[in-house]
């Protein structure tokens, strides 16, 4: 379409074109504007600061721990007051810098020393509550408020008291602690054998009775805790040898576990038998079954008839348990002059049980005999004479 303007022709084509360069301003103008708002609020940003704080931190239960913000104040600012909020956006500790005095906030918390333009506040004892993010808000002048958050993760290990040992017969306690049970589902303890076999023993969890596996029924008890749980076995026996690991199933965190391990001991029974070997000769041999194996030493009581060092030696029991054979070659005459023992050292013994291979009968043995016989014939004659004064009496009334 052809207009006519003027006595000249004019077309719609020709009218943009004459429009191209006033939008190139246009366009120009409004970028460069952008820019300077751009910049003027990159300058605001940096003029107001920055409060820096860890995004995540891990705390044991049961100790202390601190946190802390810091914060980039911008020109001219004065940090008037810090604030702290809890896991639940209550306050939880307050103070102006400029003021020793004004703190206040809570009592389980406190103000810790810090660097300028820093704020550290310490929880005196972590517990399962202190879980969760926490807020610390810097009162600028006159650029406003800053804060910065950062989150705690309360964090806790199991702890066992260390192996055990128990005698064959008798009872066995096992135990296992872990500082955060609100966060636990399942305590469960496995068994495994020396030959690396693992089982099953019994598991608690949580709004369930303590579960013990066929094996274990009816002489193992688990207490039914999911923070200090406790394995009883009894009796004990040899089988129950080995480490038991403790695990607590926890959410949302993995399994965590301890190991203590347990040996059991078979106490030993000495016995002592002797025989004539040839004239004047006399084999004597002490024997013991036990777990682990005994230690055999021989008391002559620093006589020097003996015939030689003793020879021991050792078979194993198919039940797990040792035999030692302990053979000492003495004189004869030794035995009517001295008391020759048998004395048997083991683990499980807090002493050494003594066993005398002879019937020598000492000197004080000897006068407990005699005073014991002479007492006897004395009661018998009192006896005796009572009985005829009883007669005589009976006489003299008829």
């Amino acid at each position: 379409m052809i207009l006519v303007r003027g006595g000249l022709p004019w077309s719609w084509k020709a009218h943009e074109c004459l429009l191209c360069p006033m939008q190139t301003m246009m366009c120009e103008s409004s970028l460069v504007r952008c820019l300077q708002l751009l910049v003027s609020l990159l300058m605001v940003v940096r003029l107001q600061g920055k409060v820096t704080a860890p995004e995540r931190m891990e705390a044991p239960v049961e100790l202390p721990f601190t946190l802390s913000c810091m914060v980039s104040k911008g020109r001219g600012d004065i940090l008037k007051q810090v604030r702290w909020l809890d896991v639940q956006n209550k306050t939880l500790l307050t103070y102006e810098p400029s003021q020793k005095d004004s703190v206040s906030g809570q009592q389980h918390v406190e103000l810790a020393p810090s660097p300028k333009d820093t704020s550290a506040i310490t929880i005196r004892r972590v517990g399962f509550r202190d879980e969760g993010c926490y807020t610390c808000i810097f009162d600028l002048y006159p650029s406003g408020s800053q804060e910065g958050r950062t989150c705690l993760t309360v964090t806790s290990r199991v702890t066992a008291e260390g192996n055990k040992t128990a005698v064959s017969g008798k009872a066995a306690v096992l135990s296992c602690s872990y500082g955060l049970p609100e966060k636990v589902q399942q305590v469960l303890w496995r068994h495994t054998a020396e030959q690396g076999d693992s089982s099953g023993v019994a598991s608690y969890a949580k709004r369930s009775d303590p579960m013990i596996e066929p094996p274990y029924q009816e002489r193992a008890w688990l207490t039914p805790s999911l923070s200090h749980s406790q394995l009883s076995i009894r009796p004990v026996s040899i089988q129950d040898e080995g480490c038991y690991t403790c695990e607590y199933h926890t959410y949302p965190e993995r399994t965590k576990s301890a190991t203590v391990c347990l040996t059991v001991f078979v106490l030993p029974k000495p016995q002592v038998s002797y025989k004539n070997t040839s004239p004047g000769v006399i084999e004597a041999n002490c024997t013991a079954v036990s777990r682990p194996p005994v230690e055999i030493v021989w008391n002559a009581e620093r006589d020097n008839r003996t015939m030689g060092p003793p020879v021991t030696s050792q078979l194993q029991q198919g039940d797990g348990t040792t035999l030692v054979i302990s053979t000492l070659t003495v004189q004869s005459g030794l035995l009517k002059d001295v008391s020759v023992k048998c004395l048997v050292h083991h683990k499980g013994l807090e002493s050494p049980i003594a066993v005398s291979m002879n019937t020598k009968i000492g000197t004080a043995l000897t006068i407990l005999i005699s005073v014991t016989t002479v007492a006897a014939l004395l009661v018998i004659c009192l006896c005796f004479c009572l009985w005829k004064c009883f007669l005589r009496k009976e006489d003299d009334g008829v």
